[in-house]
Formats: structure tokens, sequence, C-alpha cells
């Protein structure tokens, strides 16, 4: 029907000018559907070459090829009962089909790139357990290279002067990790061991000095009750006067802002019963857990102060205070566990002590030497081991000895340094913090044993040393 449509409309188009006229229909070069029209002259016998033909009758057909293919677009889209757009038969339109494709490969890159995304975090979250499960064997790693820096048997991270302690040389700050990690094994020899009292702790008449080789397994003395015996400090006198005795016990819960009940036993059973014997209410409040008792006295730092003070027992009044100079307190140096820990004092077979820090040491810990009655400082050292490097620390024959950790397990007794000679050494003791909150360590050198305060525990450690 189209077909003879055209044809009727293309001869009334053309106005009568031919008798006869053909429609031709076909293909072109590239595939497409065209229409052709022959029509004979009615008043020429042949085309004229010279005029090049007729132009109104070229524009007539070249406007008629336009209708013809307007008149096509219109019949596909009307054509068949495909998709819109589609030609007769289901072709669709080129553009179309090109659109599609597009948004097909772009669907397809979406899934690929969820794909990809999705086994990247795979990987991250592999690499994070990977990092977790490597993190807990670095410290040793650290130890090792750290360990490299000074080989054994030669001298350790550094040295003071005795004689001129402030002309000595100045310690470099470290990573709080350097220290906290840095250990070396310490080699005792066979032969030193065999000297020692046979597998045990020396008497107490035994008062040799030597250097400390072995801690042993903590036992357990007594538990606090209630929140304010988390941390604490607890003690013997090793050298009391009457009416006290080696047996009596001291006991003091350090949890609050205004500590001063003083708990007095009889003896450490009475202590791992709970009943006190007496407990001294303190004229001012103590802060942290440095508190010792010697010769008839506990030494404290008293609530927020650089001072060091003596509380007389018989008396039961501050007979002496003194301020330690350029001591930090209340946290400006305290051991790694915090806790106020700034000064503390200890009790050796020399003397008592003092281990505090100051600005100029730059956190360095710093030794004093105190007269037991008037608290006047006798000497000085400064040290090279980084206070808040060590969880704590105590002094057996005028050597002070650091612990690594105040919750780790398997912790050690990793620096030790010797005022007599004013040099330090790397140990790796083996040292258990079996409640995994050491807020409190003490050597007793009559006991010849560390008191020590492990989260509400209060237990002792047997310690052997070796030969003067």
């Amino acid at each position: 029907m189209l077909g003879v449509w055209l044809l009727l409309w293309g001869s009334v188009a053309l106005g009568g000018r031919a008798d006869t006229a053909f429609l031709r229909r076909a293909h072109d070069s590239s595939g497409h559907c065209t229409y052709s029209f022959t029509v004979a002259s009615p008043v020429e016998a042949a085309c004229p070459e010279a005029a090049g033909g007729v132009p109104e009758l070229r524009a007539e057909l070249a406007a008629l090829a336009a209708r013809l293919s307007r008149l096509e677009s219109r019949e596909r889209g009307a054509a068949g009962s495909g998709p819109r757009g589609a030609e007769p038969g289901g072709a669709r339109d080129p553009q179309q089909v090109a659109a599609a494709s597009r948004l097909e490969a772009a669907y397809g890159e979406l899934l690929r790139a969820k794909s990809r995304l999705e086994e990247e975090k795979g990987r991250l979250e592999r690499e994070k357990e990977e990092l977790g499960r490597r993190l807990e064997s670095s410290a040793q790693e650290i130890t090792r290279l750290r360990a490299a820096r000074c080989p054994p048997g030669k001298e350790g991270p550094g040295r003071d002067t005795l004689r001129a302690p402030a002309k000595a040389p100045r310690w470099e700050p470290q990573p709080l990790s350097y220290q906290e990690l840095q250990s070396e094994r310490t080699e005792v020899p066979v032969s030193r061991l065999l000297e020692e009292t046979a597998l045990g702790r020396p008497g107490k008449e035994d008062s040799g000095c030597g250097q400390l080789v072995w801690v042993g397994e903590p036992v357990v003395f007594g538990r606090a009750d209630s929140i304010a015996g988390k941390y604490g400090v607890w003690m013997k006198d090793p050298e009391p006067v009457p009416p006290f005795t080696r047996d009596n016990t001291w006991r003091v819960d350090t949890v609050g802002t205004e500590v001063r009940q003083l708990f007095q036993y009889e003896e450490a059973e009475q202590l791992a019963r709970g009943y006190p014997a007496k407990v001294h209410i303190l004229p001012r409040p103590l802060e942290s857990t440095g508190a010792v008792i010697y010769r008839g006295g506990l030494f404290f730092q008293p609530r927020q102060s650089r001072s060091v003070a003596r509380y007389d027992l018989r008396g039961e009044t501050i007979t002496a205070e003194r301020e330690i100079p350029g001591a930090g307190y209340h946290g400006q140096y305290p051991y790694s566990w915090g806790g106020y820990t700034d000064i503390d004092l200890a009790v050796d077979e020399t003397g008592l002590w003092v281990i505090y820090s100051t600005e100029k040491a730059r956190g360095a810990i710093v030794l004093s030497k105190l007269d037991p009655e008037t608290l006047e400082i006798r000497r000085t050292w400064e040290t090279n081991i980084r206070k808040r490097g060590v969880a704590n620390s105590f002094l057996i024959c005028g050597t002070l000895y650091t612990v690594s950790s105040y919750s780790a397990p398997n912790a050690t007794v990793n620096f030790a340094y010797d005022t007599a000679t004013g040099s330090s050494r790397a140990l790796s003791i083996p040292f258990e913090n079996r409640f995994r909150y050491l807020s409190m360590l003490d050597y007793n050198p009559a006991e010849r044993q560390l008191f020590a305060w492990d989260s509400f525990n209060m237990v002792t450690y047997p310690v052997r040393l070796s030969r003067a």
C-alpha cells in the first residue's frame, strides 16, 4: 500500500510531466532502503550534456527523497508490536543498542569494582590480625636489637661520676618503650651459685652483700577486702626499736585523697586475718605507695608536696620533715604505672634512700641517701635510667634494681645501678606479676625478701644474692 501511495503521490507532484513513471526500491551500498523514480521527459528525447541536467527536476527529486526518508522513519516507529524504535522484523535502533551496551558495560565495571573493594577489605583485615600476632613477639625482637648496641662485657648504658655528680654525662631522652623492652641476659657462673645457701634464701644472720641473681615465686600473705586496697603498701621494720619487733607488720591502703590510716599488726598471721591491733591516724595524709618503716618511724611523702616526713610510731607525731630539692611530685615523674609514685622511699643494708627525678635530670632516676633522724641528704647520684620507663624499683646493698613491667606476667628485673661504681648494667632476671598490677615493691634486708602489693594482694618474693 505504501508503494502504491507513493507512486500516486509522485505522479501528482510531477504535475503530469511524464506519461510513464517507474518507482524502484532497493538497498544502497551501505545497506539502507532507497526509493527511486524514473520519469520520461515529454519534450526532450535526450539529456543535454552541456547543460548539466534539469535543475528544477533535481531539486524536486531531492525534496521527494527527504520526504520519503521521513516517511520511512515514521513507518519504522509505528510498524510491528516490538519495542519503541524497533524496525519491522524486530531490529532495534542502533543508537539504543549502543546505549544499552554502554550501560551494561558500566554496570559490569561497578560490579568488578565492588568485588575488588571486598577483596581489599578482606586483605586489610587479614593484615590487622597478622599485626596483632606480631605485636606480641615484637618486644623480644626489639630487645635483641637494642642489646646489640651494647654487647655484654662492655660498659653499660652510661656512667655517673661519684666525685662530681653534677658533671656526670647528661642522660638523653629515649622512647618510653626503649627501657621498658631493653634487656640483656646476665650470665651467672655455676661456681657462684654453688656458693649460695642450698637453694634457699640466706639466713637472717647472714648480712653479706652481693648482686641479685634470682627472684623466686610470689607468696601471698593477705588480701585487701575493699576497693581502697587495690593499691597499697605493707612492710616490716628491719631495725625495730622497743616496744616493736620484727614480727610487727604495717599496712596502708592508698586508694583515696585523704590517706591517713596506718594499720598495725602484731604479726603477719594477724594481717592475713584482717584484724589490726591498732590504727594510727597520721597528722598529714600521705601520697602513693612509697612509704617505708625503719628504726621505729614511718617515712612517707606528704600529699602534693616534694617533702619527706618521719612519723614516730611511739610518740605518734611527725618528728622530721625535709624538702627534696627539685624533686618532681604529684604525677611529674612517676613509675610507668602512675599512681603519683614520684617520690619512693627504700631501705637496704646501708640505710635509708629516696628515689625520685628532677627537671634537671630530665626524668632520669635520682638517688639520695638520707639521714634517718634529720632526713638530711648525705649524698646524691644521678642515674641514666628513665623513671617512667620502669614499673618500680628497690635497693639491695647499695645497688638500685628496676622492674620492667607492672602488669606483664613474665616481667624481668631489667636494670641495676651500682652506687659504689656509678655504673649501670642491663639484666634479665625473671620476675612474676601474678595478679597483673604491681603498685609497690620494697626490699627488707632483715627478711632478705621483697615485699610487694599486687592488685589487692600482699605478697613476698624470696631473693638470692651472689657472694661479694
